[in-house]
């Protein structure tokens, strides 16, 4: 079992009182509150709230993990489906009652067309670099239907190299994360963050609107796109 499917499998199970920690590429690690992959509707930010709310239709979550903004989805009676790389997290939403859960890979899955697509936690980092941000979007216009949105947040982390300078052989966003528990390290993966201006630009060359939503105070940003043009 995967290490962060494992961490996620034990709290289901009712073990509660393990830390699954996530070292960085930036330095230091960091504790990973297992709970909240499993929150309600109540125990979510407020952007996160919003997200659930404008997201209608036929909607796809991609990243689902343990399917927390999934459930919520299909308890407002939405049509859900949640895609996870995870065979545990997939498992998992399974056993708590989510209709369509689905192992699968963003960017190899085209079971059909969607009004919605999310992404929530940071979930875009999953495409784990810059130059990767332009191959989601036009995949992404292949899973839409006409009108179809797509909603995510992220974060600009400039926060980081406070005092320091911005690196030089990379987009500052690009970082790495290796999950840890009970011991087991897991294998280092590549997530990334995007600022707005950044995010922008992006939007402009590969034909979207973007419209931003929400800001808080850490820079987190939640953000609705919809395409010029549909594939």
């Amino acid at each position: 079992m995967d290490v962060y499917g494992k961490a996620l499998n034990d709290f289901h199970a009712g073990i509660e009182d393990q830390s699954l920690m996530l070292n960085t590429s930036y330095g230091g690690s960091e504790e990973m509150p297992v709970w909240y992959f499993f929150r309600g509707y109540e125990e979510m930010p407020e952007m996160e709230q919003m997200a659930l709310s404008i997201a209608d239709g036929d909607i796809l979550d991609v990243g689902a993990g343990a399917g927390c903004h999934a459930l919520v989805l299909q308890q407002m009676g939405k049509n859900i489906t949640a895609i996870d790389t995870s065979s545990h997290a997939v498992d998992l939403m399974k056993k708590d009652g989510l209709k369509n859960a689905v192992k699968a890979d963003y960017f190899k899955f085209n079971q059909k067309k969607y009004d919605t697509i999310i992404l929530l936690m940071n979930g875009i980092g999953m495409v784990g670099k810059l130059n990767r941000v332009k191959t989601f979007l036009d995949h992404a216009k292949t899973l839409l239907k006409p009108e179809g949105q797509l909603i995510f947040d992220t974060s600009d982390i400039k926060y980081l190299y406070e005092g320091q300078d911005l690196p030089t052989d990379k987009y500052y966003g690009e970082v790495s994360f290796q999950y840890e528990y009970q011991g087991e390290k897991g294998e280092w993966f590549d997530w990334v963050y995007i600022d707005e201006d950044t995010l922008a630009d992006i939007a402009e060359e590969c034909g979207w609107f973007l419209y931003y939503l929400h800001k808080d105070d850490s820079d987190q940003y939640l953000v609705r796109m919809i395409p010029k043009e549909y594939k």
